[in-house]
């Protein structure tokens, strides 16, 4: 099979190797694209808190085909490849309304937003939600998810190209970085009740401080690359909350409640309700470069590999 391998950490190189063997209760996907994620790339720098030894195949989500049935699956590692063995129970089928590639970029960035937004955050509809790094995968997953939940939506992101993309997936308003604490307050009469935050680094502190009474704020991760620290007294004076969200961590120990996270996100796609952006695709060999835009910050929206 091709698959791209990181046989050094900081490098993938495509070539051949040996497809796998199924495991007992495992099954072969033949992979039609390869979700990109930002964990994917922390993976091959050495970055993530989990390091796998080399050589390995980076990859953590793909669709593809079990003897002619669709799927998608969470394979953790091995998914930048033409064929990929994953847990029986970890093939979903695939509503009709996706394509691969929107498939192969869903189950990541869209159970984060839902399991943020409906199981710690408790979102109700009405209220506001300033999400940052409006333009990227996860970014666009939380507004189409906070719009599905009934919330009103402000967009923050660092280029025109993302914030276009932001109000094309439904955000009522985007705004640049320059000053984001004004900018959501005078859109929110005040201040909004939620932000949710997968960018870290000097974001953080104003987009806190644009929190209302008893706001709450939503860690999601540090694509800046920087972990900020927050002022806690601006937590403690008007009642507000910090909370973190680890979606992958909940869904390996919960298999049994992420399946029906999963399956409400699939039923809100057959609906209408949730119409993922189709990701840019590109092909297997690119998948060093695909890699390093995203840890650039440089990719709008998703990016699927068909291998």
């Amino acid at each position: 099979m091709r698959a791209a391998i990181c046989e050094e950490l900081g490098s993938v190189t495509v070539r051949e190797t040996e497809p796998p063997v199924p495991g007992p209760g495992q099954v072969l996907v033949t992979v039609e694209a390869a979700g990109v994620n930002y964990v994917d790339a922390l993976f091959v720098q050495g970055r993530y808190q989990i390091k796998p030894q080399t050589p390995f195949i980076p990859g953590s989500e793909v669709a593809g085909t079990i003897d002619g049935t669709r799927v998608l699956a969470m394979c953790g590692l091995g998914g930048f490849a033409s064929h990929v063995a994953v847990p029986a129970e970890a093939a979903v089928p695939i509503p009709d309304e996706l394509t691969a590639a929107q498939a192969a970029t869903f189950t990541q960035s869209y159970s984060t937003a839902l399991f943020a937004l409906k199981e710690r955050a408790s979102l109700r509809p009405g209220e506001t939600i300033l999400v940052l790094g409006a333009g990227g995968g996860v970014g666009l997953a939380a507004i189409q998810v906070a719009k599905a939940l009934g919330a009103r939506v402000l967009a923050a992101a660092s280029s025109p190209e993302k914030r276009r993309a932001a109000l094309e997936a439904g955000a009522e308003e985007a705004i640049d970085l320059s000053d984001v604490k004004k900018a959501a307050r005078d859109w929110s009469s005040g201040g909004v009740d939620l932000v949710y935050d997968p960018v870290g680094g000097s974001l953080a502190d104003p987009a806190l401080r644009a929190l209302r009474e008893k706001g709450r704020y939503i860690v999601i991760g540090f694509a800046s690359g920087d972990i900020p620290s927050l002022p806690l007294n601006q937590v403690l004076l008007r009642n507000r909350a910090i909370i973190g969200v680890d979606w992958g961590a909940w869904a390996m120990a919960n298999p049994a409640e992420q399946r029906p996270l999963l399956d409400e996100l699939l039923a809100m796609v057959a609906k209408g309700t949730l119409a993922p952006v189709a990701p840019r695709t590109a092909p297997l060999a690119s998948a060093a470069e695909i890699l390093d835009d995203l840890l650039g910050r440089r990719i709008v929206g998703k990016v699927a590999l068909i291998p």
